[in-house]
């Protein structure tokens, strides 16, 4: 429970949360499986092995705090999950102090021609930018005045967001559904923990990996220079510096979107 006494488990699809017979039969493959699980298989990793490769290329990051089950199959023996990794160009970044571990993209030694990539980028929407940097600075925060965890209420990010809104944006309605889709993908991305629908989440320790103070600091200068611009997000597309982790996102294999 949270401190205001708010659940703040995910319902991003932990297994043992919507699908507890799942949980049990991984489990059971813990205890008894081989290398090999179906008919013709080839792999060389263990069932939870595998899970955490699968989540480690689905998603921007595993933690052991979103992702404890595939944390712990990481962190038990790394490398092969790496070099599996390797194999699509891929580096494992692991950060055992803040428990995340994240993939980027290979790049060639000495220049030249880049790999192939599994990656594509996104700039980031002014919202959705906005949205991280407070919850970055709440974390903070919460970290110096000595808290464990750092939590975030919906309608606080709704006011910093209006903070920023240009004198001319009357549409209130619309602004709180452009702030209000902009929580929801910075909630796909797993730095919000809790219900998709809460009033209150829980700001994932990830944060910390997917935004330094230095891009913090950046972002900040950033958000100045695009506030006194006056322009609306509505009107303009708005490259915000944010890279790393969360830039390159790999897509769902029916989304048929790659790139280099």
């Amino acid at each position: 429970m949270t401190e205001n006494g708010d659940a703040a488990t995910s319902d991003r699809g932990r297994v043992g949360e919507e699908f507890p017979d799942l949980e049990e039969f991984d489990d059971e493959l813990d205890r008894t499986s081989t290398l090999s699980l179906f008919e013709g298989d080839d792999g060389g990793l263990m069932f939870a092995q595998r899970q955490a490769l699968v989540q480690l290329v689905k998603e921007p990051f595993i933690s052991a705090q979103t992702h404890p089950r595939e944390w712990r199959a990481l962190l038990g023996n790394p490398r092969p999950i790496r070099s599996r990794l390797n194999d699509l160009f891929m580096v494992l970044e692991l950060d055992t102090q803040r428990e995340v571990a994240f993939k980027r993209q290979a790049v060639p030694e000495g220049g030249g021609r880049r790999f192939p990539t599994l990656f594509y980028d996104r700039a980031w929407p002014r919202e959705e930018t906005i949205v991280l940097l407070f919850l970055r600075t709440r974390f903070h925060t919460e970290q110096a005045a000595g808290n464990g965890r750092a939590f975030a209420d919906r309608d606080d990010i709704h006011d910093y967001l209006a903070r920023f809104r240009p004198a001319h944006a009357t549409d209130k309605a619309a602004d709180r559904g452009r702030v209000e889709r902009a929580i929801d993908n910075v909630y796909k991305t797993g730095l919000l923990i809790g219900r998709k629908t809460a009033a209150r989440f829980e700001i994932a320790r990830a944060i910390e990996v997917v935004m330094p103070l230095a891009k913090l600091n950046e972002l900040l200068t950033w958000l100045r220079q695009q506030n006194g611009s006056e322009q609306r997000s509505s009107d303009v597309a708005v490259d915000s510096p944010v890279s790393g982790v969360l830039d390159a996102p790999i897509p769902n294999t029916d989304e048929g979107v790659s790139g280099d």
